[in-house]
């Protein structure tokens, strides 16, 4: 009876409610339900990394290079998958972990859900999991303020972990008592570096565009490398761009968008479909060079990436990647700060800005490698030799530690 008046109550109130509605209905209602921190929980072994661990997503992502930086460092890691729990795809089953559902008792829980899902990911995991845990927060944002709703995780987390200075300083507006600390995502050392010039075997100037959809097309910006693109070479069958990009049904205009954007041209290709890691690393083996003129990144994973991979990276001067690509280091585009808008609602906040780059300036920035493979040589070098060293695994853990240890 209980059952039945429940699937009646949400066929005919729940779903009748605005979007905006439920939204903020499940979120507070989280919010009340969910079990509160436990005062003065210290950071000790073990350490759980939850998160959606099986999600080809940023978030994901992090969650997943976090839990093996960890485990390298010799920590006792476990991990808890909330992939389903908070709606996302899963398409990374391939990622092994050992199951810490049902480690009770003291511990560090590190948490990657972003700020109003917070409580609704403590009442999944369980009261009995969370208690006596120290709970870390490791939030990113890729605007200059939190929205307010991000408020509602600030009371059940002991304190922030966040890859970035942008990030850190719009996370800060928000936390109050709450210490916010900045430590870079931790990436694994590639081999590979820039490719000898085509010359011989045919082969085009290759480019390559990645990026997740459900990540906020609007904010990616991929068009702004096509046109770029199109803008340095046309329909010239020597150069080539590679636009890799996942979860298309988070926004079904956006392929559509992305090819009007292309004109029909030949030498632009798109790749929809699910890639292993093994193809992932090969679309990096076969560029010469990595786009990303983004309008707003908390971190900048795929500008790592590239960078760790030896390429030369084309992309934005502003927000989170700023912390390690320099004029040294890739081919900064200057920009102009515009209001966010996104179709997608994310990162609707006009009251706020992100950058609009500058699309001439990035197909010079193309021409310019294509037509000296000396320089794509060398900034590729000195790309892999900060990234491994500002990025590296080591470092991350060593830091991790101390703040760990200090708590």
């Amino acid at each position: 009876m209980r059952n039945a008046l429940l699937k009646l109550a949400h066929r005919h109130v729940w779903q009748r409610l605005p979007r905006n509605a439920r939204r903020a209905a499940l979120l507070h209602g989280s919010a009340w339900l969910a079990p509160r921190v436990t005062a003065g929980a210290r950071a000790v072994a073990p350490v759980i990394v939850a998160g959606p661990l099986r999600s080809a997503s940023g978030l994901g992502e992090g969650a997943r290079i976090c839990h093996d930086a960890l485990k390298q460092a010799g920590l006792s890691v476990y991990g808890i998958d909330l992939t389903r729990a908070l709606l996302y795809d899963e398409n990374r089953a391939d990622f092994d972990f050992e199951d810490g559902r049902n480690l009770i008792g003291a511990g560090s829980l590190f948490l990657h859900v972003g700020g109003p899902l917070v409580p609704l990911a403590l009442l999944r995991l369980g009261r009995a999991v969370v208690k006596d845990k120290r709970i870390v927060a490791h939030w990113v944002w890729e605007l200059p303020r939190m929205p307010e709703d991000w408020r509602l995780g600030v009371p059940f987390v002991h304190e922030i972990w966040t890859p970035s200075r942008f990030a850190a300083e719009a996370i800060s507006t928000i936390t109050g008592d709450r210490p916010v600390h900045i430590l870079p995502h931790p990436m694994v050392p590639q081999a590979g570096g820039p490719r000898p010039e085509a010359t011989s075997d045919g082969r085009p100037f290759t480019a390559l565009v990645i990026l997740n959809i459900a990540s906020s097309f609007e904010r990616k910006n991929p068009c702004a490398a096509i046109r770029a693109f199109r803008q340095a070479f046309g329909d010239d069958p020597g150069a080539r761009l590679i636009v890799k990009f996942a979860n298309a049904s988070a926004y079904p205009k956006a392929v559509q968008l992305m090819k009007d954007a292309a004109g029909g041209a030949s030498n632009v290709v798109f790749i929809g479909e699910m890639l292993d890691f093994a193809e992932i690393e090969a679309l990096y083996a076969e560029s010469d060079v990595v786009m990303s003129l983004h309008r707003a990144e908390g971190f900048g994973l795929v500008v790592a990436e590239g960078m760790l991979r030896g390429l030369p990276v084309i992309a934005t001067d502003w927000s989170g990647n700023t912390d390690f690509m320099t004029r040294e280091t890739g081919m900064p585009v200057g920009y102009k700060l515009v209001p966010a808008h996104d179709p997608q609602n994310t990162y609707e906040h006009p009251d706020m800005c992100w950058a609009d780059a500058d699309v001439e300036q990035a197909a010079e920035a193309l021409r310019t490698l294509r037509a000296d493979p000396d320089l794509r040589r060398n900034l590729g070098l000195a790309a892999q030799t900060h990234a491994t060293r500002f990025l590296s695994q080591k470092a991350y853990g060593e830091r991790a530690a101390k703040l760990l240890a200090s708590a």
